[in-house]
């Protein structure tokens, strides 16, 4: 069914639901609301505090008007009457908001209440005008919008769409009557039109277990059993690797030495090798993966080394070239020249080159290997299953050793990695100095500026992290160019650099490359700094709009800096007023552990969110804006457990299970 077909879908409102990601009936009815707005609890403004949300209405007195910021950014605002008393209502960035607004007209307000000298203010309120013909009543949803389109109007379709579709269970029906699940339709109706929370929180509960049980099964289909009887043998003694361990020319931590150990029992055991090395960042998890590749290669095999981006790639290859003299060792990447390529797929065909590092490129079908039998991917949690499955492929049952930098919480690795054995290491090299960690409101952020220059002035760099490459049409962030040219205007002295996931990778590479020369002061950047950037020089780390990220990522980021053995600081700058967020925040604040982070995360902000479920790319985004317990994926995982002990019922989702794969195979989780 096209989208057009769904009733009160012209091909106006298609338009704007595209800019939705919207462009089928399916992905309209998970659409979400983002939250849910109690009718029967309007408030008048004189009786809320500050900094509390609340639901209100009232009438608009003056046509809204836009004005600039001291930060330069675009506001609107406008005056509401409210009975004997008015409050103002005031939109960041969000001019969208001039034309939908009109003087004489009641709407209701759902905001931040801020109370100062200057009256009452409701900040970035979400609004609907109020007709009393078809007064609202009742719990009522509240969509993430674009374009033109209403509350009102994302209702009615999200309500025909699901009037109109058919909404199927993949879950066996003898295993839905056993656990006494409601139907699929139902619990969609209740996230979109509930009649209570008790309703809604069920319905939402009931669409994440179908979600995750047909996730779940997707990845138990690809993966199968992985493993198999091993076919390489390594004939690289316990001395030899103690041997190469003193080329690092540092002293491995208790937890580097059981990685390694672990890593070696795998290669000498009867079945090739399928392990997952977790750290925390700066624990070392590259030097252990080295130690695997040693292994192989000194023993007169092929090992490749997969990394997500041509910075980390380099990175790696350079790494590689000084503690492998002794075996050739090839860079290859989307960038590189075209008669390089030949070449050095040609050595790598032939066995002359002992040792590939590279970025996708690698997973190219023409690159053949001759005796290829250690893959190691860096960074894992970038690449789709299927991307990792290709490099598998190009060796015959090759061991394999996967990274992560990013901890997930212990239970989720259970689930997601059910087929991994898992390396954690927990502890980090001694000459580590803890990173200061500071949440820096707006009303201090001239003083952060000047800890920049005085930074600066001794010698030392920074990174400036921004959520988005484009700014944000619903709210204060500021894109990173516009982040980029404030603050080439506030620090004169100061050279400011810019790098963005848009750029060409020869681009990213040189900006990347001058900034570890120290040819400029302050990069200001997206998340493509996030993992593996090694400058042991910056010692402060900015983060705008922090409050947008999650704390595993924060940590991530953070991880950064403190990579030489100079005190270092991050700053999380938000002019959030939110409590909830301001609390997560302090949580980094107070916390240098990543597996705790990642705990803690998991446990406030849901495991929605901290699988990246919010229209990030990654991982999957089926779930959107529900709330839902953790209870619901271990739910999932024990149904269909129990389904895959039945050939008849593995048959019966194979095909949809699948087609979930397809979908899902070159996204990455969180």
């Amino acid at each position: 069914m096209k989208i057009t077909e769904i009733k009160g879908i012209s091909d106006k409102r298609a338009s704007d639901l595209l800019k939705l990601g919207i462009d089928t009936p399916e992905k309209l009815i998970r659409h979400f609301p983002k939250n849910y707005l109690d009718l029967t609890n309007v408030v008048p403004l004189n009786r809320c505090y500050n900094n509390e949300m609340v639901l209100t209405s009232g009438v608009i007195m003056t046509a809204p008007r836009v004005f600039t910021t001291s930060r330069r950014l675009k506001c609107v605002r406008v005056a509401v009457e409210q009975g004997m008393r008015g409050f103002t209502a005031i939109w960041f960035n969000s001019q969208y908001v001039l034309s939908k607004l009109k003087p004489g007209v009641e709407y209701l307000f759902y905001g931040r209440v801020r109370c100062d000298f200057g009256g009452i203010t409701l900040t970035n309120p979400t609004f609907e005008e109020v007709d009393n013909n078809t007064r609202l009543k009742g719990i009522v949803p509240v969509y993430p919008l674009k374009g033109n389109l209403s509350q009102r109007g994302m209702r009615d379709i999200a309500l025909n769409a699901l009037s109109q579709l058919d909404v199927e269970s993949v879950i066996p029906y003898k295993i839905q009557q056993k656990y006494n699940l409601q139907s699929l339709k139902k619990s969609y109706f209740d996230v979109h039109a509930p009649k209570d929370f008790v309703s809604q929180r069920l319905g939402a509960e009931r669409i994440a277990i179908e979600e995750y049980f047909t996730l779940i099964s997707a990845f138990k289909l690809i993966k199968g059993d992985r493993q198999q009887i091993r076919i390489n043998n390594y004939a690289c003694k316990a001395q030899d690797i103690r041997d190469f361990i003193k080329r690092f020319g540092f002293e491995f931590t208790d937890g580097q030495k059981k990685a390694v150990n672990e890593i070696y029992t795998d290669l000498t055991g009867a079945k090739s090798m399928n392990r997952l090395l977790q750290g925390d960042v700066g624990s070392g998890k590259t030097a252990v993966a080295l130690c695997a590749i040693y292994i192989a290669v000194k023993s007169g095999y092929q090992a490749v080394m997969l990394a997500p981006t041509e910075i980390l790639a380099e990175q790696n290859f350079k790494i590689i070239q000084r503690l492998f003299p002794d075996f050739e060792s090839v860079f290859l990447s989307g960038s590189t020249k075209a008669q390089q390529k030949r070449e050095i797929k040609k050595d790598i065909k032939e066995g002359r080159a002992k040792i590939v590092v590279g970025t996708h490129a690698v997973i190219q079908g023409d690159v053949e290997f001759y005796n290829l039998s250690m893959c190691v991917c860096d960074e894992q949690h970038r690449f789709g299953v299927e991307q990792r499955s290709s490099l598998v492929a190009k060796g015959i049952i090759p061991d394999v050793l996967v990274m992560s930098a990013t901890p997930i919480p212990r239970t989720l690795s259970l689930i997601f990695y059910g087929d991994l054995d898992v390396t954690e290491i927990t502890d980090k090299p001694k000459n580590r100095l803890p990173v200061a960690t500071f949440v820096v409101p707006e009303r201090k952020y001239d003083g952060m500026l000047k800890f920049v220059e005085q930074t600066v002035k001794e010698g030392r760099q920074v990174f400036c992290v921004c959520p988005k490459i484009e700014g944000d049409d619903e709210g204060t962030v500021m894109s990173v160019t516009e982040l980029f040219d404030e603050l080439s205007r506030a620090l004169g002295e100061v050279r400011v650099s810019l790098l963005h996931g848009k750029m060409k990778d020869s681009e990213k590479a040189q900006i990347m490359q001058d900034f570890k020369d120290k040819k400029s002061d302050l990069l200001v950047s997206t998340t493509v700094v996030e993992v593996g950037i090694d400058v042991p020089n910056a010692t402060v780390m900015i983060i705008y709009n922090a409050e947008r990220f999650g704390l595993s990522q924060l940590h991530q980021l953070r991880g950064r800096v403190g990579r030489g053995g100079e005190k270092s600081y991050c700053f999380l700058y938000s002019s959030t007023d939110d409590s909830k967020a301001v609390e997560r925040l302090n949580v980094l604040c107070e916390n240098a552990d990543g597996f705790k982070i990642a705990e803690k995360d998991f446990d406030m902000r849901g495991s929605g969110d901290f699988m990246g479920t919010r229209q990030s790319g990654k991982f999957f985004n089926e779930l959107g804006n529900l709330s839902y317990s953790s209870s619901v994926i271990f739910f999932a995982k024990r149904i269909c457990d129990e389904v895959f002990t039945s050939p008849e019922d593995i048959s019966s989702i194979r095909g949809v299970a699948l087609e979930k794969y397809e979908r899902l195979k070159d996204v990455t989780m969180n």
